[in-house]
């Protein structure tokens, strides 16, 4: 029996278009770009809202009602559970999340929710609590203080 390995099978690859070698290639003189005009030049691009100079249909549609995206509160979330890694009696505010590496940035709003437990007594403050997280908080012996 014969042992080996078929290094290339043929026509696995497919060959890239060389452009611009002459006429008998196929792609010789205009290298597939057609005759004049921005397509056939350096640098061209086609803007996908563009509609050939007619008014777009983003322009047509008047605008309409309110977003409150600019103006909305985004708070970092932690649960309850993450805060099982500090220790019995330590105060945990957005410092010290952003040192265990629970938020990004010291500028964030934080929100504390109650997914998980909690077994050690910690003085906790953040922006924002829910009801189940300061229950949870308050019920281990510690507190949840609300930050202004």
């Amino acid at each position: 029996m014969l042992n080996f390995e078929i290094t290339s099978v043929a026509g696995k690859r497919k060959a890239r278009k060389r452009i611009g070698r002459g006429v008998g290639s196929g792609h010789g003189k205009t290298s597939g770009r057609g005759h004049k005009g921005s397509g056939s030049r350096a640098g061209a691009f086609s803007v996908s809202l563009f509609e050939g100079g007619q008014m777009p249909l983003f322009r047509r549609l008047p605008k309409r009602g309110f977003s409150n995206f600019k103006f909305e509160t985004r708070y970092k979330i932690v649960n309850v559970s993450q805060l099982e890694r500090f220790d019995e009696g330590t105060t945990v505010g957005v410092e010290q999340l952003s040192s265990a590496g629970l938020i990004d940035s010291l500028r964030n709003k934080v929100k504390i929710l109650g997914d998980g437990e909690l077994t050690k007594k910690l003085l906790v403050t953040a922006h924002k609590f829910s009801k189940a997280a300061e229950q949870k908080i308050v019920a281990s012996g510690g507190t949840a203080k609300i930050i202004e």
